[in-house]
């Protein structure tokens, strides 16, 4: 058997889903079935149960998943030694993140490491934040990035970064006129906000509450985008980062509105795999991620388009 074989059938076992391991390893679904039923032959016993609904592996299927993880595990660790020895910094990253991170906190580290390393390539994926964690615990991601991260069972969650959320509005907002606002005289002014079940809102509702505040927005939106041009025809406030409106700030056509009190703060998290050795490019990009960069937190905007990575 070849390592190749050992790696689709972790993937199969690991993913639950012969499409997706296929994809993983460039193949085609047909012919990760083959390579079961070659295995099976080979090893003259079944792997999977055949009659199960759902997917389940036979007492040799689990045997070989073991035995599948620790000759991938060592033949990665081996690789990698080996790349670290010759100094190779080479491969693709595949990374996974939220769109307002992607979009414009990564750009600057991703324009870096790649000036720094032009053999490696880079990958960018956009998901909800729930699926940027099932995509780095499937294997589909190298890293995710999410806002407001959380632990997860197999998963490596840490802070890279702290932000600032800042009060946006249109350009000539009355407010501005004012001063600094006090966050508990905005009862009054039209709030639009990102929608409830995502993380940057329910992080934001926590921190509001333990101020003794609770806003109830005039209308919400499931993406940044959307939500920060509202905001520039005047539909109402909003809470956003400053870096996912750093075009629209340069032009004029939205500002900051400064405010009393300690600054609203959301944390940025790496996700990565726990259990998976990491390949010399990837620990350089963490590495590079944890590095503090200069006017990092308002990063010049130079979104990557996802079709051009």
């Amino acid at each position: 058997m070849q390592v190749e074989s050992f790696r689709v059938f972790r993937d199969l076992v690991e993913t639950r889903s012969f499409s997706r391991s296929a994809s993983l390893n460039g193949i085609t679904q047909s012919a990760v079935s083959q390579q079961l039923r070659s295995i099976e032959v080979r090893l003259r016993v079944p792997l999977l149960e055949r009659t199960s609904k759902q997917f389940a592996l036979t007492r040799e299927g689990q045997l070989l998943y073991e035995a599948s993880r620790e000759i991938i595990g060592y033949y990665q660790r081996f690789q990698h030694q080996l790349e670290e020895m010759r100094n190779i910094i080479s491969g693709t990253i595949r990374l996974v993140a939220v769109p307002s991170l992607g979009l414009h906190e990564l750009p600057p580290y991703i324009k870096d490491f790649l000036k720094a390393f032009p053999q490696v390539k880079i990958q960018v994926d956009y998901r909800r934040s729930n699926e940027v964690y099932e995509s780095v615990a499937s294997g589909d991601a190298d890293v995710g990035f999410v806002a407001f991260p959380s632990p997860r069972k197999g998963l490596k969650v840490e802070t890279f970064k702290k932000d600032t959320l800042h009060i946006i509005c249109a350009a000539g907002h009355p407010l501005l006129k004012k001063g600094p606002v006090d966050l508990a005289n905005l009862g009054q002014t039209k709030i639009i906000s990102l929608a409830p079940e995502m993380p940057t809102r329910q992080g934001l509702d926590r921190i509001l509450a333990t101020r003794g505040l609770k806003f109830q927005p005039m209308m919400e939106f499931d993406n940044v985008e959307t939500l920060k041009q509202a905001v520039e025809i005047n539909a109402g406030i909003a809470f956003l980062p400053a870096s996912a409106v750093a075009t629209e700030l340069a032009k004029g056509s939205l500002a900051i509105l400064p405010h009393l009190g300690k600054e609203i703060i959301r944390p940025l998290g790496i996700v990565f795999r726990a259990s998976r050795m990491v390949s010399p490019a990837v620990k350089r990009f963490l590495k590079a991620l944890k590095t503090p960069r200069e006017s990092a937190s308002v990063p010049t905007p130079e979104p990557i388009a996802p079709s051009s990575l």
